[in-house]
C-alpha cells in the first residue's frame, strides 16, 4: 500500500465552479486497467483545484482456467475492498469525509450473475480466444452493416456482443460489466453505465437505449443487461455488510461516473481548443476525436471507426490502435530471460537508433494474446520482408515507430471521415509519459502533441462525482479548465525534417 502520491490542478476560472462544497468532502476512485489497479482519494475545490492521492495499488491480469483466460475477480474485488478500507481510514485520520465512489474498468468483459445475485462463474477475459468463432453466426443473425448503422460501433472479435453469442446459455442471468458488477457487489443495485454500454455491440448510439431488435435477433433475452445510468447518477448506497467491511460513512453513495475508463480520461483532457484530437495511451490507445453526434455511414465502418458514448452525451469518435501492451509483454519476456534494463534506459537507447526501422501494424490481432511478444513482433517483422534485430533497443523502437504510425493514420481518417482539421494532439494515461513516443507522434502525425496528465482517468472519475455533488459546476470545458490551468503539460513539436512523413 502506498500513500501520497499526488496529482494537482488549479481552477480555470473561479467564476466557473460552484461555492465549494465543507472542506473535509472527499471523493474515492476505483480505477482499474487491465494490468493494475488503484483506489485513489480525490479533493476538488475552486480554491485549490483537483488533487489524487494514491491509496492502495494493486496487480492486475487474467489467468488461465480451465483451458481459457479469465479475470481473478474475487482477488481483484478484494483488493478493491482493501483500497476502500485504507481509504476510509485515510479520510478519518484527516476529519475528512468520504461523499462517493465512483468506479471505471476497461470495457466489453462482464460477469453473469444469477436472480439470487450470485456470480455464477469466473469472468472471461477478452483477450481469450472464445469469441473469435462466433462472428459468423452474429452476422448471420444481424449483418454488419445494420450493426453499424444503429451502434455505431468498430468491429472487433472480443466485442461484448460476440462474447455473449459464445455464452451456452443465458437464461435466468444477466451480465454486469466489470464496474457495473463492483458497483453491484457495493450496493446491491443492478444498473449499466451508459459509457461502457456503448461498447457492447448492443447499445443505439442515436437513441441512447439498448439496441433490443438485436438482442431479439441473437435470441438473448431483452432483460440481460440492467436498466441504463448515465455518468452522475447515483447507482445506490453502501451494503451493510460492505460498510462494516471498509468503516466507510453510511451515508457514502457510489456514484456512476464514465465508467468505461476511456471516457472517464477524455473527460478530463485538459484542452483549451475546440479541434483537439486525444490519444489515451495505455494497454491499449485509444485514438479519436469528440464529436457531438455519431458518424454512421458506411464508409466509418469501412475504416473501423467506432461511435462510444463520452461524458455529458458526447461521442468518442475513435479507433483501437495497438498500445502499451507490446512494450510491457516484451520487458516481461525479457525479465524471465534476465534482462532487467530499465524502462528510461530502453527508450534512451530506442531513441539513439537511426529513423525508418521496420515496422508491425501494432494492432493486429496476433498481439492480443500474451506471450512470446519479442518473437511474435520478429516474426511480424519477417512477414513484411524485413529483418529486425534481436536485441531489445531495436525491438522496442519497432514497437515505438509502429504506434506513432498507427496513430498518424488513425487521425488522417478520422479528420477525413469526419470533415474536421485537428489543431493540437492530447495524449493522455500512460503514455503521456514517454518521451519518445510523444516525439514520434508529432513526427508522424505533423502536429504538435500536447502529454499528460498520466492520471486522466482518475481525474475524469472525480471530477464526475464533485459535479454530482455540486462541488463543480459547468460543462466538460469546465472540467477541463480545472485539469489545464494546474498541470505540468510538456508539448512536443514536429521535426521539420519528418514533419507530415507517412510511415
Amino acid at each position: 500500500m502506498t500513500h501520497g502520491t499526488t496529482v494537482n490542478t488549479a481552477p480555470a476560472h473561479a467564476g466557473a465552479v460552484s461555492a465549494p462544497a465543507a472542506p473535509n468532502a472527499v471523493f474515492a476512485a476505483i480505477d482499474i486497467g487491465a494490468s493494475s489497479g488503484r483506489v485513489m482519494l480525490g479533493r476538488v475545490s475552486p480554491s485549490t483545484g483537483v488533487s489524487l492521492e494514491t491509496i492502495h495499488r494493486f496487480p492486475n491480469g487474467v489467468i488461465e482456467l480451465d483451458g481459457g483466460l479469465h479475470w481473478d475477480f474475487d482477488a481483484l474485488f478484494a483488493e478493491v475492498l482493501k483500497g476502500l478500507t485504507a481509504a476510509a481510514s485515510v479520510a478519518a485520520t484527516n476529519g475528512e469525509r468520504i461523499v462517493s465512489i465512483g468506479i471505471d474498468t476497461w470495457a466489453v468483459d462482464y460477469g453473469l450473475v444469477n436472480d439470487a445475485g450470485e456470480l455464477t462463474s469466473v469472468p472471461f477475459s477478452y483477450r481469450d480466444e472464445r469469441s473469435r468463432a462466433t462472428a459468423q453466426r452474429v452476422h448471420a443473425a444481424v449483418p454488419p452493416e445494420k450493426l453499424y448503422a444503429t451502434t455505431g460501433l468498430q468491429y472487433l472479435q472480443f466485442n461484448t456482443i460476440y462474447q455473449l453469442a459464445a455464452e451456452p446459455h443465458l437464461e435466468g442471468l444477466q451480465a454486469l460489466l466489470i464496474p457495473d458488477l463492483i458497483a453491484f457487489l457495493l450496493t446491491g443495485k443492478r444498473r449499466t453505465e451508459a459509457t461502457n454500454a456503448s461498447t457492447t455491440g448492443l447499445f443505439d448510439a442515436v437513441k441512447g437505449e439498448w439496441a433490443t431488435e438485436f438482442l431479439d435477433a441473437l435470441g438473448l433475452p431483452r432483460n440481460v443487461f440492467p436498466p441504463l445510468v448515465q455518468p452522475g447518477e447515483t447507482v445506490g448506497t453502501l451494503l451493510p455488510g460492505i460498510l462494516e467491511r471498509t468503516g466507510l460513512p453510511a451515508e457514502t453513495t457510489v456514484v456512476a461516473v464514465g465508467s468505461h475508463d476511456t471516457a472517464s480520461a477524455v473527460a478530463a483532457v485538459p484542452a483549451r481548443e475546440q479541434d483537439f484530437a486525444y490519444i489515451s495511451s495505455g494497454t491499449w490507445s485509444l485514438v479519436g476525436v469528440e464529436l457531438d453526434k455519431p458518424v454512421l455511414t458506411e464508409t466509418s465502418r469501412k475504416a473501423n471507426f467506432t461511435n462510444e458514448r463520452g461524458v455529458d452525451g458526447t461521442i468518442r469518435y475513435l479507433r483501437n490502435v495497438g498500445g502499451l501492451w507490446l512494450l510491457s509483454e516484451c520487458q516481461r519476456a525479457w525479465a524471465a530471460q534476465g534482462f532487467s534494463q530499465s524502462l528510461p534506459a530502453l527508450l534512451d537507447s530506442a531513441a539513439a537508433l537511426p529513423e525508418g526501422g521496420p515496422q508491425i501494424n501494432a494492432d493486429d490481432p496476433a498481439f492480443t494474446a500474451p506471450d512470446n511478444m519479442p518473437d511474435r513482433i520478429r516474426a511480424a517483422v519477417r512477414n513484411t520482408g524485413a529483418v529486425l534485430a534481436d536485441r531489445p533497443a531495436a525491438v522496442v523502437r519497432c514497437i515505438m515507430d509502429s504506434l506513432a504510425a498507427g496513430y498518424a493514420r488513425t487521425l488522417a481518417d478520422a479528420e477525413r471521415l469526419t470533415g474536421r482539421s485537428v489543431d493540437v494532439v492530447h495524449i493522455v494515461g500512460g503514455g503521456s509519459q514517454n518521451r519518445l513516443l510523444c516525439q514520434l507522434t508529432a513526427n508522424a502525425t505533423g502536429k504538435p502533441v500536447v502529454s499528460g496528465p498520466v492520471e486522466a482517468t482518475a481525474l475524469g472519475n472525480v471530477l464526475v462525482q464533485a459535479r454530482a455533488a455540486e462541488v463543480v459546476a459547468g460543462g466538460l470545458a469546465e472540467l477541463r479548465g480545472l485539469v489545464a490551468a494546474g498541470t505540468e503539460l510538456a508539448r512536443y513539436e514536429p521535426a521539420p525534417e519528418v514533419s507530415g512523413v507517412a510511415f
